[in-house]
């Protein structure tokens, strides 16, 4: 088992738990649709998937055994593997969309991950991304007092290898070839946000963006 594995293998069950409901709600109702999840963790998000009619074929990969045979009950397939150094079974522009949640920034190269995703989808294909903003003014606050803390959830998680902010995390996937389509919070702002959000025009939305949510399709 090597450093990655076993930072994994010490998360807490709940880490691997639980669907990404408004991820799923944004998704077409295409019951004839193959879906596959990088970081699939227990199935939540696939099971959820497969129930409301997103898809009729949902495979996931993930690099925790115990979360992986977990999914393999509730998903059509379950790979267990580090997706930077696995060969991937699918064949290019095979895929409907492709969902990775909270992975890339545990990669030591998720640009060329981005970029081996692209061919496997359709043309057309949707691509869905989310990862932790750095950007955020709890941690600018934080780097302004001299603190650079990790912890064991969240933006500064200590198994993340890499952070991105909106910008940057734009720019990955449209120089892997994808068209971005948007690129924003993964949830709602509170009320204060929203007001100083307004006042500037949108120009401080990165400081409120706990999580970073992308969807983008590969150019027909």
């Amino acid at each position: 088992m090597n450093a990655i594995d076993q930072s994994y293998s010490a998360k807490p069950s709940h880490y691997f738990s639980g669907a990404r409901h408004s991820l799923v709600a944004q998704l077409p109702h295409a019951p004839g649709a193959t879906i596959l999840e990088i970081g699939c963790g227990s199935g939540g998000t696939g099971a959820l998937a497969l129930e409301t009619g997103k898809c009729g074929r949902y495979y996931g990969i993930e690099i925790e055994p115990v979360a992986a045979a977990r999914a393999g009950a509730v998903l059509t397939e379950v790979l267990v593997g580090n997706v930077e150094i696995m060969k991937l079974p699918y064949e290019e522009s095979s895929l409907d969309v492709i969902i990775i949640s909270e992975v890339l920034e545990h990669l030591v190269d998720p640009w060329a991950v981005v970029a081996r995703l692209v061919k496997l989808l359709k043309p057309s294909g949707i691509m869905v991304a989310t990862s932790p903003n750095i950007s955020h003014w709890r941690v600018i606050g934080a780097l302004f007092t001299g603190r650079f803390d990790y912890s064991e959830i969240g933006v500064m998680d200590r198994t993340h290898l890499r952070w991105f902010t909106p910008a940057s995390f734009r720019r990955m996937f449209t120089e892997a070839g994808f068209v971005v389509d948007r690129v924003g919070p993964s949830g709602g702002f509170g009320k204060a946000a929203r007001t100083i959000n307004l006042v500037t025009g949108g120009a401080s939305e990165h400081l409120f963006c706990t999580q970073i949510a992308l969807f983008g399709h590969r150019p027909a």
